[in-house]
């Protein structure tokens, strides 16, 4: 079927097609006037979400902005809100209320239920796509009841918001108020274990003692290194004196041993100058010789005293040696001490600091929750409150109107093609060859009557359409 084909069968058909539409504008029409009025009232809330917390200031987390308004939407149509609606409201008192409940669902369930899903039916809630606005939107048959409801599902929605933000936090603030006690406890615990190691050990300040020990400790180990080379020394000495006391530094630099050692040298030429003048038996050469004697065993004592002397001061360099030593290890052990009290000062100290720093995390907490918990601050404001429309939403005779001629025209149009199907006609030159499938070798123009040329054109195909069985098509054609 082309084009023309259709057009020519709208003009044919005409008749159904502007019959349909006729009905069609009509029904919608009287269903327009006929409908019970519906008006609908709309309160527009704006969401004022930046991110942040009006009350404690905590930035919250950017990955939550995307589904917040969607979010809202769906507490806005939750059964709480709408719960929240019918006790503000006090609709569950009106007696006829009640007798429409029991009519409508012979006293099962709660009529705050049933009341609530009947808001949330006639309820609308439409988000904007650009900007923080929500319209919340109620239809009802008295447009003041419409208005009053749309406006309490706002103020619902603002004291649920407040609630869903608050309940959490006093619940969280009595858990936190819990773990503050216990924090408390253990803070204590640690002060006081503190306490009682310093006391337990005298440590003020564990890092100045140390470092006064220390300083006593390196001391000791540079008297002992001391001692050590005068120790070693001093056994030197002992032992050159012990092995040839005469050539020992320490016998050769004693002044009594010098002196004696000259007056010997003295007496010595003496007894040589008197020796080859008198003889052994004189007086004087006796007296020579006792005196040289004398002086080599004054010597031989001085020399041995020397010598025990440099051996007595061997000993003591080797007992003041030993003290040090001693003592040394003595200061090591308590520096080693100093350090395992500190290493347990410092880990009890931590402790207590670790304490510390929780219990004040803790409070912190306790107080931004408190203040959450607490806070009546919201994030949403009213926009435009709803009012009582004049004109019922449902009457669009103009909306409808047009509507109808669309519908009608495509109904018409499609019953009309419906009834071409069902009664084909041969409307055309490209009817006739498409019907009785022969060429058409040309066309007369005639306008007879529409009902001679209908009895005209019925023999006619009756004939050729007999003919074409009988003779076959190329025989008719000629």
């Amino acid at each position: 079927m082309n084009f023309t084909q259709f057009l020519l069968i709208v003009r044919a058909r005409y008749r159904i097609i502007l019959i349909t539409l006729i009905a069609t504008i009509l029904t919608t029409l009287a269903f327009s006037l006929l409908l019970p009025k519906s008006y609908k009232a709309t309160t527009s809330l704006v969401i004022n979400y930046k991110g942040v917390d009006p009350v404690t200031g905590v930035v919250l987390p950017a990955l939550l902005m995307p589904g917040y308004m969607a979010t809202q939407v769906d507490i806005i149509s939750s059964r709480t809100v709408a719960l929240k609606v019918v006790d503000d409201l006090k609709l569950t008192e009106g007696p006829i209320v009640k007798e429409q409940f029991i009519k409508a669902t012979e006293g099962e369930g709660t009529i705050r239920d049933w009341l609530a899903d009947l808001l949330l039916k006639k309820m609308d809630v439409v988000p904007s796509r650009e900007s923080s606005v929500i319209d919340i939107s109620f239809k009802g048959a008295d447009p003041q009841f419409a208005a009053g409801i749309a406006n309490a599902f706002a103020s619902a929605y603002q004291q649920v918001s407040i609630q869903l933000k608050s309940e959490p936090s006093q619940k969280a603030s009595g858990y936190i108020t819990d773990q503050i006690k216990l924090l408390r406890q253990k803070l204590e615990q640690a002060q006081n274990k503190l306490s009682a190691y310093q006391k337990a050990h005298g440590i003020i300040n564990a890092d100045n003692r140390l470092d006064v020990e220390s300083a006593r400790l390196n001391d000791l180990s540079t008297q002992l290194v001391l001692a050590q080379a005068q120790s070693m020394e001093a056994r030197s000495r002992q032992r050159q004196t012990q092995d040839s006391a005469n050539a020992s530094p320490d016998v050769l630099a004693n002044p009594l041993v010098q002196t004696i050692k000259s007056s010997l040298s003295v007496a010595e030429a003496k007894f040589a100058d008197t020796s080859q003048q008198l003889g052994k038996n004189h007086p004087q050469y006796k007296a020579a010789k006792s005196e040289i004697d004398q002086l080599h065993a004054n010597l031989d004592e001085q020399i041995k005293l020397t010598s025990g002397g440099v051996a007595g001061n061997a000993r003591i360099y080797q007992q003041r040696e030993a003290e040090i030593r001693a003592a040394l290890l003595a200061q090591k052990n308590t520096v080693i001490t100093l350090n395992s009290a500190r290493d347990e000062f410092k880990v009890l100290t931590t402790e207590m600091e670790n304490a510390q720093r929780a219990y004040e995390g803790a409070a912190l907490r306790y107080n931004q929750t408190n203040m959450e918990g607490q806070s009546n601050q919201s994030d949403i404001a009213v926009l435009n409150l709803a009012i009582a429309p004049i004109v019922p939403a449902n009457r669009k005779i103009l909306l409808n109107t047009l509507l109808a001629i669309f519908l009608g025209t495509m109904l018409g149009l499609g019953l009309g093609l419906l009834t071409e199907l069902m009664d084909r006609r041969v409307r055309s030159s490209e009817d006739m060859g498409d019907v009785i499938q022969i060429p058409v070798l040309g066309v007369l123009h005639w306008n007879p009557p529409i009902r001679v040329r209908r009895e005209f054109l019925s023999r006619f195909l009756r004939r050729n359409v007999k003919l074409k069985i009988d003779h076959g098509t190329s025989d008719v054609s000629a």
